[in-house]
C-alpha cells in the first residue's frame, strides 16, 4: 500500500476525524466544563448509532434518525444525572452503570441484533464511507453548526451557569444556581451531542455494531488533549471559546490521522490502543515538561543574577 492510496483516502480518514471531533465536543462539555469524569459516552455513542439504524432501516429519513438519536443520547445522559445528583452515586460510577446498562438496551433497540447493517445502496444516508468527499463536507457542515451552537448556548445565562459549575460548585451554589440541575443539563447535552455523532459513524460506516462505542472516551479524551495542546502552542493567551471547540474537532482529525498513519505504515492493528495511550500520554506530557523546563530556566536565571549581584 504505497504513499498514493493514504492520499485517496485522506477525505475519509479526515470526515472520520470529524466525527470523532463532534464526539469529542460532548465530552469537552462534560470533562472540562463541568469537572466530571462521564464514562457513559461509550454506550451512548453506540445507542446513537442503533437509533439511527434503526429509523433509517424502518424507511424513515436519515433526518428523523439523527434528531432519535440525540434525543435517546440526552435520555442516557438524563441517566447519569440521576443516579448522581439524586441518588448520590460518584460521578465515574454513575457514568460506568449507565454504560453497562445501555449495552442491553442498545441490543433491545437493535431487536437484538448485535449489528445492523444500512447499506448506501438500499438506504438514503447522511454520510457514507463511499462517497468520502460528499460525507467530508456533510460532517463539516455539522461540526461548524455544533460550534456554533456551542459557542451561542454557553454564553448565554444558563450556560454560564453550566461553567461556573464546573468551575467552582461552591461558589456556584452561593450565587443561587442550582447545581445538581446544571450537572445534569450538562450531561443530557453532552451524550445528546456523542449520540449524534455516534448515528453519523453508524451511517459513515455503513453499519451499526453494539460495541461501536467501546474506547470512546478515549478517543474523545486524545482528541481535547491534542487540540487544547495545539491552540495553546498557537494562541497562548490569545485563545478565545471558539478557537477551543474548533481545536477540539482539529483534534479528533489529527487523532485519526495518526491512527490512519499508523495502519498504512502495517503497523498491527490489535495494538490500536497502545498507539492511542501513547500519543495521549505524549500530549499529555507536552505541557508539563515544557512548563518544568521554563521553570528550570527561570530558577537558574535568578541564581544567576544572584550570583552576579
Amino acid at each position: 500500500m504505497g504513499i498514493e492510496t493514504l492520499i485517496a483516502g485522506m477525505p475519509g480518514t479526515v470526515a472520520q476525524g470529524i466525527i470523532y471531533g463532534i464526539m469529542a465536543l460532548g465530552i469537552f462539555i462534560t470533562f472540562k466544563l463541568l469537572n466530571f469524569a462521564d464514562l457513559s459516552v461509550d454506550g451512548s455513542f453506540a445507542t446513537g448509532g442503533a437509533v439511527a439504524a434503526m429509523v433509517i432501516v424502518s424507511g424513515k429519513s436519515w433526518v428523523l434518525a439523527l434528531v432519535l438519536a440525540f434525543v435517546a443520547g440526552a435520555s442516557a445522559g438524563l441517566i447519569t444525572g440521576i443516579l448522581h445528583t439524586v441518588l448520590g452515586i460518584p460521578d465515574i460510577l454513575a457514568g460506568i452503570l449507565t454504560q453497562l446498562a445501555l449495552y442491553s438496551i442498545n441490543l433491545r433497540i437493535a431487536n437484538n441484533q448485535p449489528n445492523t447493517p444500512i447499506s448506501v445502496d438500499k438506504y438514503n444516508l447522511a454520510v457514507s464511507l463511499r462517497y468520502k468527499e460528499d460525507a467530508l463536507i456533510t460532517v463539516l457542515i455539522f461540526a461548524v453548526i455544533i460550534i456554533a451552537i456551542m459557542y451561542w448556548f454557553f454564553g448565554t445565562e444558563v450556560g454560564s451557569a453550566i461553567r461556573a459549575t464546573g468551575t467552582n460548585p461552591a461558589m456556584a451554589k452561593a450565587q443561587g444556581i442550582n447545581v445538581n440541575f446544571m450537572k445534569a443539563l450538562g450531561l443530557v447535552i453532552s451524550n445528546a451531542i456523542v449520540a449524534f455523532a455516534g448515528a453519523l459513524f453508524a451511517q459513515f460506516n455503513g453499519n451499526a455494531d453494539v460495541n461501536m462505542g467501546r474506547g470512546a472516551i478515549v478517543i474523545g479524551l486524545a482528541s481535547i488533549i491534542i487540540g487544547d495542546v495545539l491552540c495553546n502552542a498557537l494562541f497562548r493567551k490569545k485563545r478565545n471559546f471558539i478557537s477551543t471547540l474548533s481545536f477540539v474537532v482539529f483534534g479528533g482529525i489529527l487523532y485519526y490521522l495518526f491512527i490512519a498513519i499508523v495502519l498504512w505504515m502495517k503497523m498491527p492493528a490489535n495494538d490500536m490502543k497502545l498507539f492511542t495511550a501513547i500519543i495521549v500520554a505524549i500530549f499529555l506530557a507536552v505541557p508539563y515538561l515544557k512548563n518544568k523546563a521554563n521553570s528550570s530556566f527561570r530558577k537558574a536565571a535568578r541564581e544567576g543574577g544572584k550570583n552576579n549581584a
